[in-house]
């Protein structure tokens, strides 16, 4: 029977998913429908419901004559723009109206290098005011018009954009935030598509014979694998922006290539031998009206220089193309983002972490991050497929591809078959993720498995039944923990927040590879502002609600212990942050209790800022505690239960164990009158952030997992 069951219903399957809650909510409708809550109920939805990309809407502008387009006057511009033109007058005009309606925040200026045209561009003058209009004596050439016109640029960066293109919105402010995230990025391009929404270019790749692919042409640009940063081995020069210290520094275009072609695939590989980056940003759309500059005949005019150059670089790079790049069409996996070199690690999760919603969330987005700024190539799949919003897009600014819509959904398996070979490791979280990937990635890979284990959570499910005493609890605990061992077993290496769950892993499985990792990591501790003892009022908790010992907690600390802290001080306000309050805590709202909700990562800070003392009273639970480590990267003092504090290294250093009532109170109120105390502990937390919550830390393990 049972082996029917799985087969109608695999594990992790949707089938699996829907019927186990249908059957929960028939069993016990009551306590079903108290388990739900707002993010739960959208997950089902998003489970049962196919993920549908979606559409960037691309906006087309048309030519009148009558419009007069006014820039600003810019004495010190970021962006210098230039736009290298020759007739085609309508495409020049609707262009810079593009620009004019689409950047707001950034200072810039055109450049308009007109070389000797003959129609009505010859009077932009008349259209074009506050810009830099530049009509060469003679015809240059596009190469030479280029590089004359960016003599005169006094921008930080210099954007050559064709006059047959329309940007889109945040085009330029995309290109412009990714080069001042990094300074190592020499060039930043757009991404190109036709005016009928078709993709022209997502980045392009150079084989070892000198042949070039734009990648992606005439596909979907929505799709997962064209909307992520990446470095690439060139960019169309229809739509780049170059660091302008980098295009002195290189000389411009090389001029082997007069009058065109070949110049923008050869300025990128110069960017590299000058040990820079070449990055594509899908956020910069342009429209490009393919082939109006240059026509489409290779065998005349302008267009027939395209064989003949591509012939020079062939000879000029002969040598890194035989050393870096693939035969046609080979590797494609590596090809598209120069990831050759790379580890890839492939992350699996329950959906795209929400880290500002939770404490499971934030440690696996941190853990994202850290492995980017390894430099490893970084995939990411979220069992629900969906491109959760804005979380999907900061992953992939980061330089992650995430995997999400209807064909990943439906194709997963194919996926991971076809990229095996690519694929070095895969980071497993949360058992039920888990359980539905691990044989198939086991069988289909050679990868080295990760499972992060977290907190175990039949451990959590024995101490619930102990202070509940509901059976079902135990049952539950039995289930957890064949469950996790199952998994353990067949991970090829575990990963544990704490030294006490390493510890009962080392007794049962004596020959298992355990590694304890940081819940959260930190660039820098202390977060916030060093605001003063005297300055700081509140007593604050932090925890999401969707997770059952944070309701508990705090309802027991508000019934059994804030009323003794009142008795003593009536001015102390607690405030209580977290997503998803439930009616019980919502009904706590009261002129000494604030409950704030959800709140921004900018309104955390401020309240950690002027938090005197985090409270973490928890009843039951496992693992180490997000919630205080969290409080010690703000370097708040935390009063807790033991539970609250299990797992954390050398823990008796920063807090007491405060499991009875009386105890808690009188330990907060301490703390509210000892200066010297309060103090001392920050002081302590500083020092234990910076030593064992770094991503130093956590990058010195993660290398010892990779070798």
């Amino acid at each position: 029977m049972r082996s029917l069951i799985h087969k109608l219903f695999p594990g992790g399957s949707k089938r699996r998913f829907i019927a186990r809650t249908l059957y929960l909510g028939l069993k016990s409708p009551v306590k079903t429908l108290k388990r739900m809550n707002r993010i739960k109920i959208k997950n089902f939805i998003r489970q049962v419901l196919p993920v549908k990309l979606k559409k960037n809407k691309i906006v087309l502008l048309k030519y009148s004559e009558k419009e007069k387009i006014v820039f600003s006057k810019e004495k010190n511009p970021q962006v210098s723009i230039i736009i290298p033109v020759y007739n085609q007058f309508e495409y020049t005009y609707n262009c810079l109206l593009s620009i004019k309606k689409s950047v707001r925040k950034l200072s810039y200026e055109i450049i308009l290098a007109d070389d000797r045209s003959s129609d009505e561009t010859q009077n932009a003058s008349e259209y074009f005011f506050n810009i830099n209009l530049i009509r060469n004596k003679s015809n240059l050439g596009f190469l030479r018009n280029c590089n004359y016109a960016a003599e005169k640029a006094k921008g930080k960066y210099i954007v050559f954009l064709n006059n047959d293109t329309q940007v889109q919105e945040y085009w330029l402010e995309s290109l412009f935030e990714l080069m001042e995230r990094e300074i190592k990025i020499g060039l930043a391009g757009s991404k190109l598509v036709y005016p009928d929404g078709r993709l022209q270019e997502a980045g392009g790749i150079i084989w070892k014979d000198g042949s070039g692919w734009n990648f992606g042409r005439l596909d979907d640009p929505n799709k997962p694998e064209y909307n992520y940063v990446k470095e690439v081995d060139y960019i169309s020069g229809a739509s780049i922006m170059v660091r302008t210290s980098v295009w002195k520094e290189i000389g411009g275009f090389d001029q082997r290539y007069i009058p065109a072609y070949a110049e923008d695939s050869d300025l990128a590989f110069e960017i590299r031998k000058h040990g820079h980056k070449v990055v594509f940003q899908p956020k910069s759309v342009v429209v490009h009206f393919e082939g109006i500059s240059h026509g489409t005949d290779v065998n005349s005019g302008v267009k027939s220089y395209q064989i003949e150059n591509q012939k020079k670089m062939i000879d000029k790079w002969k040598s890194v193309f035989e050393k870096e790049q693939f035969e046609n069409a080979e590797h494609v996996f590596w090809a598209r983002d120069r990831s050759r070199g790379k580890k890839t690690i492939l992350v699996i999760d329950h959906y795209v972490p929400h880290f500002d919603q939770d404490a499971g969330s934030r440690t696996a987005f941190q853990y994202l991050k850290l492995f980017v700024e390894m430099g490893m190539n970084v995939k990411f799949i979220g069992d629900n497929f969906y491109p959760h919003q804005p979380y999907t897009e900061m992953l992939e600014q980061m330089g992650i591809e995430v995997l999400y819509g209807v064909w990943y959904s439906e194709n997963w398996k194919k996926w991971i078959v076809e990229n095996s070979q690519y694929i070095d490791f895969v980071y497993l979280n949360r058992p039920h993720i888990t359980e539905k990937y691990i044989d198939f990635m086991k069988e289909n890979t050679k990868a080295k498995i990760l499972y992060n284990g977290v907190d175990f959570a039949y451990i959590r499910e024995i101490r619930k039944f102990k202070l509940n005493r509901d059976k079902e609890f135990l049952e539950n605990a039995r289930k957890s923990k064949k469950l996790e061992f199952n998994l353990f077993e067949k991970t090829d290496i575990v990963l544990t927040i704490s030294e006490y769950e390493k510890w009962i892993l080392s007794k049962k499985m004596p020959d298992k590879k355990v590694y304890v990792f940081p819940t959260f990591i930190y660039e820098k501790t202390p977060l916030g502002k060093n605001i003063l003892f005297e300055d700081r009022k509140w007593l604050t908790f932090v925890g999401g609600f969707t997770h059952q010992p944070n309701e508990d907690g705090l309802l027991w600390f508000v019934e059994e212990i804030f009323p003794i802290i009142l008795n003593s001080n009536p001015n102390i306000i607690l405030k209580v942050v977290g997503s998803n309050p439930t009616k019980n805590i919502l009904k706590l709202k009261s002129k000494n209790i604030d409950v704030k909700g959800f709140v921004s990562d900018e309104e955390l800070e401020e309240i950690y800022d002027y938090t005197k003392v985090v409270i973490a009273p928890l009843r039951y639970g496992a693992g180490v505690k997000g919630k205080i480590i969290e409080a010690i990267s703000y370097a708040v003092p935390v009063v807790s239960t033991s539970i609250g504090i299990e797992g954390i290294q050398f823990a008796e250093e920063l807090f007491s164990k405060n499991n009875q009532k009386e105890q808690f109170a009188q330990s907060i109120l301490q703390l509210y009158k000892d200066k010297y105390k309060w103090n001392e502990i920050r002081k302590k937390e500083i020092k234990y952030a910076e030593e064992y919550l770094s991503f130093k830390k956590a990058e010195i393990i993660f290398n010892e997992i990779l070798k």
